[in-house]
């Protein structure tokens, strides 16, 4: 499907309009309303203030232990940094002028809370004109200080979010609308450090805390992963009236007032047997069909893992009053933060590893472990993968792939913008020569042929265009050249979403999170639920071919496909976005300097291995004959 002009213009015609409407009498579009705003009577710091502490150093295991050893190679630390962001970015605020304050509320809370994006500290103060990312202190290669607004998601943005805001107001789970406590603890002059300790575990038995800490159960449980990790279209403030920007319509063109869901990972696991506490607690009757790889988990337990080594430590001085060895050993949440992304934790080992590990000494180990923890996510704790023969003939083998779901959430999960899972099966003969393949993958191009049987597992999120298919109205998701669009501010419905649920999914009608384009199975004995994985049949030809026969099959996944690349790199050719250093009027020359952000983020995918996909899991079958 193409967008038409007509429809094009009557976008930028609405677009236009919104802008001269939400911009009367403001002066900027109010994107972030909810939550705490800038203005903190104790400014955010810095992680540098942790690190001290809290990086480890003179221990063998303190890299795969310590909480900033871990964080800070992970893409919490580095959201700031992260030039696939930054190319989106640039396309965000050209379709919805003023939407990156939306955007770096989340990727440099550093900066947003201290002013330097578009709201100012001073209520009443002309607007930042930060949205772009210009108004950011420091640069990519600074290391973490003070005043280093690339520093990622902080530690203080985590360690001082609480529950309720300071009038008792209910959390907010999604778009990072967080309450952060901004009150002096009573034990210091600082805010809380808020953790999973009780006052026996944080002291060291005994020993002065080095700063003001509270215990907070609130941040050991999945809502305060939700806070950031369900993502809607921005609320918008007019007349005082908040609502959506982009609401929901479905397939059937109906319209329905829900903000558009642009990523739902707490929601689903929410509405899976993750959530349930009695199979999170081990107790009551466990179905048999459970894997045990999936129980007693909620986000913590599979993206902070406990640490099973005698030298886990919290600090460097958890070895005071002979409480050291040991001591940590399982009580200890590693701050890995892994997900499905190994390959730009390597991108930015190569661009700025070396000038941060100058300066911070244990930057290049920390990527690579943020690699590993990544690859170990993806390819032992993600899917199981089966292959079956459904019937052989001299004419036509009959194949049967099962990919089962063992995450908490859909499969792939999370942001959907180039992001994507799919099935390679390959069919050899007795000469072991390719005779026939679904889903393969050129390294060198990075093109993906989507041949008629080919599984893709994806969201494919675009905007409706009431005027398609003779008036009925469709989902668009390519321009007027075939070319696959990613317009994150304007999406308003999804053409595809045939991602695996989790385990115990039992939102397969909600508007939010139902698939589309795809029936997954009623769970057999349980009512509303469906099945956690999904079953793709092949049909191959062999009649001529000399048997026996063998199958491979390989369930990939990758974080950047070419199509989203290549996206990026276009919007910034055909709307002439200026290179950083003419937006930002700077000098630089690490990063994209003089190129646009989507033309440097497309030369760092041909110059790191095109994201190439992983090997996720594979099953092989031999010695097949009719």
């Amino acid at each position: 499907m193409q967008i038409s002009t007509m429809y094009r213009c009557s976008i930028l015609i609405f677009l236009l309009f919104s802008s001269l409407v939400l911009n009367a009498g403001s002066g900027t579009i109010e994107f972030t309303p909810h939550g705490t705003q800038p203005g903190l009577a104790y400014s955010m710091g810095g992680s540098n203030n942790c690190s001290g502490c809290h990086k480890g150093g003179s221990v063998t295991d303190d890299p795969i232990n310590m909480p900033y050893s871990t964080w800070v190679g992970s893409m919490k630390a580095n959201a700031t940094r992260d030039p696939l962001f930054w190319a989106a970015l640039d396309v965000a605020n050209n379709d919805l002028p003023g939407v990156g304050d939306f955007c770096l509320k989340c990727h440099s809370p550093l900066g947003w809370y201290n002013g330097r994006v578009a709201k100012p500290v001073t209520p009443g103060d002309p607007p930042v004109d930060g949205v772009n990312g210009c108004e950011l202190a420091a640069d990519y290669t600074d290391v973490h200080s003070q005043h280093n607004d690339f520093d990622g998601v902080t530690c203080e943005f985590c360690h001082r979010m609480d529950q309720t805001g300071p009038g008792g107001e209910a959390q907010i789970i999604q778009n990072g609308s967080v309450w952060i406590d901004d009150e002096a603890c009573p034990t210091d002059s600082i805010p809380c450090r808020k953790g999973p300790y009780s006052a026996e575990d944080y002291n060291d038995g005994g020993s002065t805390p080095f700063h003001g800490w509270e215990y907070s159960s609130f941040i050991q449980s999945a809502e305060f992963c939700g806070s950031c990790h369900n993502v809607s279209s921005p609320d918008y403030e007019q007349n005082g009236v908040v609502q959506p920007f982009k609401t929901l319509v479905l397939s059937d063109g109906t319209a329905t007032s829900l903000a558009m869901p642009v990523e739902r990972t707490y929601s689903e696991w929410q509405n899976s047997y993750f959530a349930d506490l009695i199979y999170r607690d081990g107790m009551g009757d466990i179905s048999s069909d459970l894997p045990a790889l999936v129980t007693g988990a909620n986000c913590q337990t599979c993206h902070m893992p406990q640490s099973e080594s005698i030298e886990a430590r919290a600090c460097v001085f958890d070895n005071l009053n002979g409480m050291g060895e040991g001591r940590r050993m399982g009580n200890l949440p590693t701050h890995q933060f892994a997900g499905g992304n190994s390959w730009i934790p390597q991108v930015l080992k190569g661009l700025y590893g070396a000038d941060l590990e100058a300066s911070d000494t244990g930057r290049l180990t920390a990527f690579d472990l943020t690699t590993s923890y990544a690859l170990d996510m993806l390819q032992n704790q993600s899917a199981l993968l089966d292959a079956s023969v459904n019937s052989v003939t001299s004419e036509e083998l009959s194949l049967a792939i099962t990919v089962t779901n063992l995450t908490g959430h859909k499969l792939p999960t999370g942001y959907p913008e180039g992001r994507r899972m799919w099935l390679q099966v390959v069919v050899r003969d007795a000469s072991n020569a390719i005779i026939w393949e679904s889903g393969a993958y050129d390294e060198m191009t990075g093109v993906l042929t989507e041949d008629a049987q080919v599984k893709v597992y994806e969201s494919l999120q675009g905007i409706w265009n009431p005027a398609a298919n003779g008036g009925d109205g469709a989902c668009e998701i390519t321009d007027g050249d075939g070319d696959k669009m990613f317009h994150f501010a304007l999406n308003d419905c999804v053409a595809k979403d045939n991602r695996i649920p989790p385990l115990g999914f039992r939102s397969a009608t909600d508007p939010e999170m139902m698939p589309v384009g795809i029936t997954y199975p009623a769970r057999p004995g349980h009512p509303g639920e469906v099945v956690n994985y999904d079953v793709t049949n092949y049909l191959v030809p062999v009649s001529g071919q000399t048997g026996p026969f063998s199958v491979e099959a390989t369930l990939k996944y990758q974080i950047a496909s070419k199509e989203y690349i290549d996206f990026l790199d276009k919007e910034a050719t055909n709307y002439a976005f200026p290179t950083e250093n003419q937006m930002c009027d700077r000098t630089w020359t690490e990063g994209p300097a003089d190129q646009s952000r989507g033309a440097f983020m497309k030369s760092l995918w041909q110059n790191y291995g095109r994201s190439a996909p992983v090997d996720m899991v594979m099953d092989f079958i031999g010695g097949i004959n009719p």
